[in-house]
């Protein structure tokens, strides 16, 4: 959810990036880079203390130190930090803020800085470009994908859909039999909890729904596409029962739901999984196969102390050898390594045919979630005309009029 505090963290950083370029870089001596993160998954932070340590080899003068911010005030505490004169010399960037850290001038550009850019695929690095310079590197493009408890839906007398039948109607009509019939969820959006609705977008997408136009001026949710997505999601929830309603938690992960739409840096709390589990790419929509792509970027801060110090440890930390070690959870926007065979070496929960379908198949296809300049007013402006949805009597294309009532005048600015 974004809050006022990121609202107006976020409008900090044009001023700040105006008020004097860098914050004073010295890289000479010891130097001790930090990066800040949103992952404090034990995976995660193994692998990151690793290639760090790799680095150290050859830059024994260089310690990097990754601090993990809480996701859900992730970009709050980034910006506040900037704007504090403690800002990191790294940050990992969340897609829906790229359009304002990227404009804002608050990262060194990273031409020059990158190995070999040219295996960049241009649709990665799109939103993360200025005047044709890359600002913060893509380094997790990662599609949407349903992750499926094979036992609990045998367990329901169901069976998963496939080829041409795996579509939203069939998907939610298992996960509807399934919670009936066992007492547990059935398809949980992942990190929606009625608050983040752009982790919505890997379901209206499949309707060819759009929260803005492509030009970010004029609003989308009161399209028919929109209605008619979000009018599916709203039975969903209070018809069918098949998603869990507002203030119920489930973990898939746990066991707790028959599905979980999420990306596969998730596929790492498997490793213990008491259950069968599948991974499968999301279903058909009205308007056919489609996909949807969650973005990380990195970048370097201005206001750090050690930016030479910073783009050079990225030069290394976003290498070609890097890059394929980070692809066990972050799928890399390097065109050689979006191959079964590459992505299998580093992924070994995950079958060859499921990094082929979900996550190669699914980068050459998709798109990325919504984002927009200004995107932390927006957003919220959206969750909050969008609360009176959340309701069995709501009706659908009046709360939808009003999300356009309420950010057409942002739109616009």
């Amino acid at each position: 959810m974004r809050t006022r505090t990121d609202i107006a963290a976020l409008a900090l950083l044009g001023s700040i990036a105006g008020c004097g370029g860098s914050g004073g870089s010295d890289d000479s001596g010891p130097v001790t880079l930090r990066m800040t993160t949103w992952s404090a998954n034990d995976a995660h932070v193994k692998l990151f203390n690793e290639i760090a340590a790799e680095y150290k080899q050859s830059h024994p003068d260089v310690t990097v130190k990754f601090d993990a911010l809480p996701f859900e005030s992730y970009t709050t505490t980034l910006t506040t930090q900037i704007a504090g004169g403690s800002a990191p010399d790294l940050a990992w960037i969340l897609e829906a803020s790229a359009p304002d850290f990227v404009s804002s001038g608050a990262l060194e550009p990273l031409d020059g800085s990158i190995e070999n850019p040219a295996e960049l695929l241009p649709s990665a690095t799109a939103l993360w470009k200025q005047d044709g310079k890359l600002i913060a590197y893509p380094f997790s493009t990662s599609p949407f994908g349903v992750f499926v408890n094979t036992d609990l839906i045998q367990a329901a007398g169901q069976k998963l859909p496939a080829g041409a039948q795996w579509t939203w109607d069939n998907a939610i009509a298992v996960a509807t039999a399934t919670a009936a019939k066992t007492g547990k969820q059935g398809l949980v959006p992942r990190d929606f909890d009625y608050k983040d609705w752009t982790n919505l977008a890997p379901i209206f997408d499949g309707w060819g729904a759009e929260a803005w136009s492509a030009d970010g001026k004029t609003c989308g949710f009161d399209q028919q596409p929109m209605v008619d997505a979000m009018t599916f999601i709203h039975r969903a929830i209070f018809t069918g029962k098949a998603i869990p309603g507002p203030g119920v938690a489930a973990d898939f992960f746990a066991g707790e739901s028959a599905m979980t739409i999420t990306q596969i840096s998730r596929a790492s709390l498997l490793k213990d999984a008491t259950f069968k589990w599948d991974l499968v790419p999301l279903p058909a929509g009205p308007k056919g196969e489609y996909s949807v792509i969650g973005q990380g970027g990195v970048g370097v801060l201005k206001q750090g102390r050690h930016a030479a110090a910073a783009k050079d440890f990225l030069k290394f930390f976003t290498d070609d050898a890097n890059s394929a070690k980070l692809a066990q959870f972050f799928p890399p926007p390097r065109q050689p390594q979006l191959n079964a065979a590459t992505l299998a070496k580093t992924n070994p929960l995950l079958k060859p045919d499921q990094l082929q379908t979900v996550v190669i198949d699914g980068i050459s296809s998709g798109v990325v979630k919504p984002s927009h300049k200004n995107n932390a007013e927006i957003s919220q402006a959206v969750r909050a005309a969008l609360d009176p949805m959340w309701k069995p009597d709501a009706d659908v294309p009046t709360v939808l009029k009003g999300v356009c009532a309420a950010i057409t005048p942002l739109l616009a600015q």
